[in-house]
């Protein structure tokens, strides 16, 4: 009989409440209330990404890639190297394009600037050799996006790339390391020295990066990587710190806060940094 107290219901689309216990307990209830519970209360990590198309400048072939909604990320803060934080996100491992045909990769800044001898070189020594990347998955684990970025370190070597390019590529490199240290699960096994191991692959990161930008600046013309002549000398100087290179460190930021050009928040943070080098 119970049955028929609610049978009419799925004439408004109710039908799934057609077999509800008009004087049973409340557990059902309870059960929804969990559910209700176990909803994030934020949006999760593919929430924040959607499918963008690509066309490949290398083979002609079109693709889709994950890419991060504008906007969506919130910007939390940043670390003194420029390392960019947001809420809910990593950004940093959607920022390499590949494509699965023919294996070219990049960073996204540089994707489309290729030149048809540097395609020339990717199609003889990557495309035949590449075997392909998951690009099936919702969302990039760290070990996918640093796979990625070491591809697009490779593709930039072997198209014989500006320093700057293999530089920043290799900052981004270090920057996910980092990222991937700080979202290490708490039962990871032998997480001391897993974290040990991952710190030294970000300096030698930081360590190739630096040497990089150093080449840049002394042969490229501002902006490099979008950055301009004094945000680039911050960002050698904070490496140079890192790479422990503080005489280094030291002339550059003096340069910056007295340089007429450079901004009043970016010589604020040139005497923030400059605490931090060790006294003589």
């Amino acid at each position: 009989m119970s049955d028929s107290l609610f049978s009419d219901l799925s004439k408004v689309g109710l039908n799934m409440l057609s077999d509800m216990d008009l004087y049973g307990s409340d557990s059902k209830d309870d059960e929804m209330e969990k559910k209700e519970k176990a909803v994030p209360a934020g949006p999760v990590e593919k929430d924040f990404l959607f499918d963008k198309g690509y066309r490949c400048p290398v083979c002609d072939s079109e693709f889709k890639a994950k890419a991060v909604r504008v906007g969506k990320a919130k910007m939390i803060g940043a670390d003194t190297d420029l390392r960019p934080k947001y809420q809910g996100i990593d950004s940093l491992k959607y920022d390499c394009i590949v494509c699965n045909k023919c294996g070219y990769s990049s960073l996204s800044r540089f994707f489309n600037n290729i030149t048809a001898g540097q395609a020339k070189l990717i199609k003889t020594n990557i495309s035949p050799y590449f075997k392909g990347v998951d690009d099936k998955c919702e969302t990039y684990s760290y070990d996918e996006a640093i796979l990625r970025h070491q591809l697009a370190l490779a593709n930039t070597v072997v198209k014989k790339g500006k320093a700057s390019e293999k530089a920043y590529t290799c900052l981004k490199l270090a920057w996910l390391i980092r990222g991937q240290m700080e979202n290490l699960p708490s039962d990871t096994q032998d997480k001391a020295k897993v974290i040990e191991g991952l710190k030294a692959k970000e300096k030698e990161y930081i360590s190739k990066a630096y040497e990089g930008f150093v080449v840049a600046m002394a042969k490229e013309m501002p902006p490099i990587c979008g950055m301009d002549e004094w945000t680039c000398v911050y960002l050698v100087a904070e490496l140079a710190r890192q790479c422990e290179d503080y005489a280094k460190s030291m002339k550059l930021l003096s340069d910056l806060i007295v340089s007429k050009a450079a901004s009043t928040k970016l010589k604020d943070k040139a005497r923030e940094m400059r605490k931090l080098l060790p006294k003589e």
